[in-house]
């Protein structure tokens, strides 16, 4: 039984979020997923709204982006002279894609994300329908390690070239239903 998030065995300073948003006891959806996210594992969930989903899939990405990150960091060290920063290796080279129905869905889930990663370094991006579609190419002009998305402004992205997904290790539908109701489901393919 997990008790607290230190039993899920997450990322020190994933932790220290945790503990700074108030955060203190998994719920149900969380500690049933997390570990299978932690392992690799691909998943199928469905919880009411409200029960923590987006720290079900959120903290492990960051937890597995920052494991990858430390690793990298170190074999760097070991096998080549200290680099000027942390660079990614192509200019958009988005590490994790998250599909969500709405903007204000998308916008809640990006807001949880950035607290959840206050202590580390990761850009989230918010890329959605009924705002400016400049602002958002060019906060991604620089590379974003997350994406948090509408379908529609995500294809519109991609046709622009203004967003890269190559890279992308983590993907995540949040409420898959509700966005083939909505109609996305030619968008999703």
């Amino acid at each position: 039984m997990t008790n607290t998030f230190s039993d899920l065995h997450l990322h020190p300073q994933l932790l220290s979020a945790l503990q700074t948003i108030g955060y203190e006891t998994p719920t149900d959806i969380q500690a049933q997923a997390i570990p299978f996210a932690l392992d690799g594992d691909d998943i199928l969930a469905s919880a009411q709204t409200g029960t923590g989903k987006t720290a079900a899939f959120g903290l492990p990405i960051l937890h597995l982006l920052e494991a990858s990150r430390e690793k990298s960091t170190d074999s760097s060290e070991m096998n080549e002279a200290p680099s000027k920063g942390r660079k990614r290796s192509r200019k958009n080279g988005v590490k994790a894609l998250i599909l969500s129905p709405t903007r204000e869905l998308s916008q809640q889930i990006e807001d949880n994300l950035v607290q959840y990663s206050q202590n580390l370094s990761y850009k989230i991006v918010s890329v959605v329908g009924g705002l400016s579609i400049k602002k958002q190419i060019n906060d991604l002009k620089d590379g974003a390690d997350i994406v948090v998305a509408t379908p529609g402004r995500l294809l519109d992205l991609m046709n622009r070239k203004a967003v890269w997904l190559g890279e992308v290790e983590f993907f995540v539908l949040d409420e898959a239903d509700r966005m083939l109701d909505m109609g996305f489901v030619h968008d999703v393919r």
